[in-house]
């Protein structure tokens, strides 16, 4: 297939995307005994790179082959960490898996950043997670820090992004300042 004709229109100007399958899970067992599977992205992506300003590449949290597709695809990883312990651990095998495709399949990939997500500013422990994440990473986790509010999944049931849907909420207004920050970088 065409990817041109996968491509759908949003109701935000300039602003497109490609809609993600139920049966991308099935995806990540056919590309077991394929040869190259860490490219299949790339390729299908080629014909229109130079069409867009920017393509995000949404991933599930799994380090399967669809992640590193995505990896090996991309010029830069965003990776956003839910301000609770256990997604510590999530983060450090991820920079393993990124630090290998880096070295073995895209020399060019680079961290833009560790971006602290469901911050909860009231609690310690989100607190505390936040800290040990600047700790380890330093001046690659970003400032801007997404706190827990009820707007989001608002947002998604409206099938909208939040900076349309509550353009005014304090979940809005973080991720216009991750977007500047991310340009700044």
């Amino acid at each position: 297939a065409d990817i041109h004709d996968a491509i759908l229109k949003s109701n935000v100007p300039g602003m497109d995307f490609i809609r993600g399958h139920e049966d991308m899970a099935a995806a990540e067992a056919k590309f077991v005994s394929e040869i190259a599977k860490e490219h299949k992205l790339r390729k299908l992506l080629a014909p229109i790179i130079n069409e867009y300003d920017v393509i995000l590449i949404d991933c599930s949290p799994s380090l399967g082959t669809l992640t590193v597709n995505a990896l090996t695809a991309s010029a830069g990883v965003i990776i956003p960490m839910e301000c609770e312990y256990f997604a510590l651990r999530g983060v450090a095998l991820l920079k393993d898996t990124i630090d290998k495709v880096i070295s073995r399949l895209n020399p060019n990939l680079k961290i833009m950043g560790v971006l602290g997500t469901m911050y909860d500013p009231r609690t310690l422990h989100s607190r505390e997670v936040l800290e040990t994440v600047r700790g380890a990473f330093g001046d690659l986790v970003f400032e801007t820090v997404i706190n827990r509010t009820v707007k989001f999944p608002d947002a998604a049931v409206a099938g909208e992004p939040i900076t349309s849907y509550a353009p005014g909420s304090s979940g809005a207004q973080a991720y216009e300042q991750l977007a500047r920050e991310v340009l700044s970088r």
